[in-house]
């Protein structure tokens, strides 16, 4: 291996630094809170309008219906 001057040495930990600092950069965008809550909500927007997100959503409410319903009902008793 040649031997490298200070300078050479000087100049490749640089473009290391910066190569490092691009990536926590990158990463930092990639995993910021308001990035993953928006991905999030975008995925489960596009999972309720699938018929199988139609078919969960339209049983919760009518399970929730039924709940109150009862609850009604019983408290009169």
């Amino acid at each position: 291996m040649p031997d490298r001057s200070a300078d050479e040495i000087q100049r490749e930990i640089e473009r290391a630094r910066d190569a490092l600092a691009d990536a926590v950069d990158q990463l930092a965008v990639r995993t910021s809170p308001q990035r993953l809550a928006a991905q999030a909500k975008q995925g489960v927007r596009e999972w309720a309008q699938t018929t199988q997100g139609k078919a969960v959503i339209g049983g919760t409410g009518f399970l929730m219906l039924v709940v109150v319903v009862r609850g009604i009902r019983n408290r009169g008793k």
